[in-house]
């Protein structure tokens, strides 16, 4: 009995910890992005080192406490995201950093990104909710495209907000994909408010985007879905765990 309560108590903590790193999370970013901005450049050094080790304690913190499962996913994002950076941002050239190299902080950053988003959506109140909530995030997603699509004139985002719902339709509408959508726009829009990177006017010199561009939602969802399949994979051929 001794040993099912400490295991209780343990993942408890954990749950706890989770939540913790997730809501700190809003907090943390302001921090770590404000201290890699054009001001902080402009009036004190370069802090884009100390963003990097920022992050990557962060995401070491966040990983101590997660579970094995939302270990992999962290795990896994990390280098997955690099290979997005690597495709949306140096050769569809969609969006630039304030220095021409990818940042060390942004695959962990992108991770730390979803393991809040998935914490978030596994919460005692998100699932007690889960169908009032998908009525609401349907609704609250449709005008956000539309209203910047049309006061904005942001195209980009009618059109990938259109391809965001076919996904969520594929996926039966799980309210994962929107906690982290809205994750998501949290750090689009203090990134680029601290100016770390700029979205193109033009993406593909042809449809008029926003800066940051809602629709961008999207190719993080597509990415959350290989995310999924490719820990799916991970666990169903018994590949050795991350160890605690």
């Amino acid at each position: 009995m001794t040993t099912v309560n400490a295991i209780f108590n343990n993942e408890k903590a954990n749950q706890n910890g989770q939540l913790f790193m997730a809501f700190g999370f809003l907090l943390f970013t302001i921090l770590a992005l404000g201290i890699d901005s054009v001001v902080f450049l402009e009036n004190y050094f370069d802090g884009r080192t100390l963003t990097n080790f920022l992050a990557i304690s962060y995401f070491a913190l966040f990983f101590y406490f997660a579970d094995l499962h939302l270990r992999k996913l962290m795990f896994a994002m990390v280098f997955l995201s690099y290979i997005g950076e690597l495709i949306f941002c140096t050769l569809l050239e969609m969006y630039q950093y304030r220095t021409d190299v990818i940042p060390l902080y942004v695959p962990f950053g992108h991770a730390i990104v979803y393991a809040s988003g998935y914490v978030f959506a596994h919460t005692r109140w998100a699932i007690r909710n889960e169908k009032i909530l998908r009525k609401f995030f349907v609704i609250a997603f449709t005008v956000l495209f539309l209203s910047v699509g049309f006061f904005l004139n942001d195209w980009f985002s009618l059109i990938f907000g259109v391809f965001f719902f076919l996904l969520l339709k594929r996926k039966k509408w799980q309210n994962l994909y929107y906690f982290i959508a809205l994750c998501v726009i949290y750090i689009e829009l203090l990134g680029t408010y601290f100016q770390c990177w700029t979205w193109v006017p033009k993406t593909f010199n042809t449809i008029p985007t926003a800066n940051p561009p809602m629709g961008a939602v999207f190719f993080y969802a597509g990415g959350d879905v290989l995310l999924a399949k490719i820990v799916e994979f991970w666990e169903r051929n018994k590949v050795k765990p991350i160890p605690s």
